[in-house]
């Protein structure tokens, strides 16, 4: 088995008297798809921070392909292969599609976008289903295919590790399909690391070789999609719950992947 390109060990932080993550220990390998789960408020995107650069941790160390990171700011992360997508859009609104993937490689240099970026912007745009749109302006563009194009931006510059933070959010049933397509290929292909928060736990379930489960900022539970649906603490604490409320937000539609994943 390959070694982790990423470790993060017993990472600890506070927000004054809020302990927002404890201990937190966890690795992402080459290749690997892993999905990170929990209730609102578990730590998930905290963490995402302290992965990042954007938050350094009280405690705690994070190793990227074998080195101590845990000081490099989100720009050193950025340039040396970490891509990461928030939970709220970011997309620069007043570029078109095209543009928003091709300011994602101007650190590589020039004052103006060579003919390389503008390629390699063609390529990813084909490969996300997003030709269509490459003139058109990221700022009307509906959720579904905005959060295509902020992956689509985060693979412009080939990543190493990808941190993706719901990106199935408010996308319908053929764009999560599209979207699963492009993260398995990333995974695979590019033997890119990825971790990804998500609350739509079928995504994850059929999307993920390994998922890791935060509750009250600590890891409740690691393993296979199998092993932490079998868990019962994670069934308490998290699994069940979200059944109740898929259940109640759809009651007259049957079980759903959810329900089949659950049962």
């Amino acid at each position: 088995m390959n070694p982790p390109l990423l470790h993060a060990e017993a990472v600890d932080v506070r927000f004054g008297g809020v302990h927002a993550l404890r201990g937190v220990t966890i690795s992402v390998r080459p290749g690997e798809i892993c999905g990170l789960i929990g209730p609102n408020g578990a730590g998930k995107t905290t963490l995402f921070d302290v992965l990042s650069g954007m938050r350094r941790p009280d405690a705690g160390t994070i190793a990227y392909d074998g080195t101590d990171i845990t000081r490099r700011s989100p720009v050193w992360r950025a340039r040396h292969g970490i891509r990461r997508t928030f939970q709220r859009q970011q997309l620069f609104g007043q570029l078109t599609v095209a543009d928003n993937l091709v300011v994602a490689r101007d650190w590589r240099g020039g004052a103006r976008p060579t003919p390389r970026h503008r390629e390699r912007a063609a390529t990813v745009l084909h490969a996300c289903g997003l030709d269509d749109l490459a003139d058109t302006y990221a700022g009307g563009l509906p959720v579904g295919r905005a959060r295509m194009v902020e992956l689509a931006r985060a693979l412009a510059d080939p990543p190493r590790l990808l941190l993706l933070d719901e990106p199935a959010s408010g996308t319908t049933a053929e764009e999560r399909l599209r979207l699963a397509d492009v993260i398995r290929r990333t995974a695979e292909d590019q033997n890119c690391a990825i971790l990804l928060v998500e609350h739509n736990v079928s995504f994850v379930m059929d999307l993920c070789s390994r998922v890791v489960v935060l509750d009250l900022g600590g890891v409740l539970a690691e393993g296979t999609p199998a092993e932490v649906h079998a868990n019962p603490a994670v069934r308490e604490a998290y699994l069940g719950t979200v059944a109740e409320e898929a259940e109640r937000a759809h009651p007259a539609e049957g079980p759903d992947d959810l329900g089949r994943i659950l049962s």
